[in-house]
């Protein structure tokens, strides 16, 4: 898949979580070979080292302290942020209010909205101060129906959303661009489980996606490169789905 080559992103600093795979890793690889500085942030450790201007931390997200390091790292480095991809996210296994735990749900909140609260907030204020910074959300399917997965992940992704409207309702007339990405079936390892065994799952949500197919990462990718440029800057706050046509149903 060829990219659109955007010269505004040479220099740029883009900061991403959940870095080490699936969605955070294509929208890492896309913007260096845009030419960006990429500060990433994750977990697990990384295969190997993407680029040279490339640099990779690795923390957990629902760690405030390693948060708060990170962010003093890439400005220690790279001066500035201009580009913030709250991208790191977890999954509930699907479980209904009855079946899932306080210690899954808080995990799952934690993870899916209070990181997005508490990185969005050690950074916007130097945006702020530079007159400029893109924020582009993670949200998803389930933030927008329900079904996307189980209550806790869809309250969670709920939530994403606001925050995102809100977000960019506040800061928009600060030069402040926000706005938030919605995927549907995206062939990630989140989603793993979706293709163990017979694969019965994946198979049946490919038949129920009218594109019949499961995205891959790089797909949002470049949706997320579209959605940093200039091109979409009167694009503010809104939620953009990438779900193969699921929700016209």
């Amino acid at each position: 898949m060829n990219s659109i080559n955007y010269t505004e992103f040479k220099g740029k600093v883009v900061f991403v979580t959940g870095v080490a795979s699936g969605i955070g890793k294509e929208q890492a690889c896309l913007f260096l070979e845009q030419g960006a500085y990429v500060f990433g942030f994750d977990k697990e450790e990384i295969e190997k080292q993407y680029s040279e201007s490339f640099t990779f931390f690795k923390g957990d997200v629902t760690k405030k302290d390693d948060l708060e390091q990170a962010v003093s790292e890439c400005l220690a480095k790279y001066r500035k942020i201009d580009i913030l991809l709250n991208t790191a996210g977890k999954l509930d296994e699907f479980k209904p209010l009855n079946e899932i735990s306080e210690e899954l749900w808080d995990v799952i909140y934690e993870t899916n909205v209070k990181s997005y609260f508490r990185l969005t907030k050690l950074i916007l204020p130097m945006m702020l101060k530079q007159q400029g910074g893109t924020i582009i959300n993670m949200a998803s399917i389930a933030g927008l129906i329900g079904g996307g997965g189980g209550v806790s992940y869809t309250m969670s992704k709920h939530a994403v959303v606001g925050f995102t409207k809100q977000l960019a309702l506040d800061y928009a007339e600060q030069g402040i661009h926000v706005v938030g990405i919605a995927p549907g079936a995206i062939k990630t390892p989140m989603n793993a489980a979706d293709f163990s065994g017979d694969g019965h799952m994946a198979k049946w949500v490919a038949d129920e996606t009218p594109c019949k197919r499961w995205a891959s990462p790089e797909e949002v990718a470049q949706l997320t490169l579209f959605l940093a440029s200039q091109a979409s800057s009167y694009i503010q706050g809104s939620i953009v789905p990438i779900d193969g046509g699921w929700m016209t149903k």
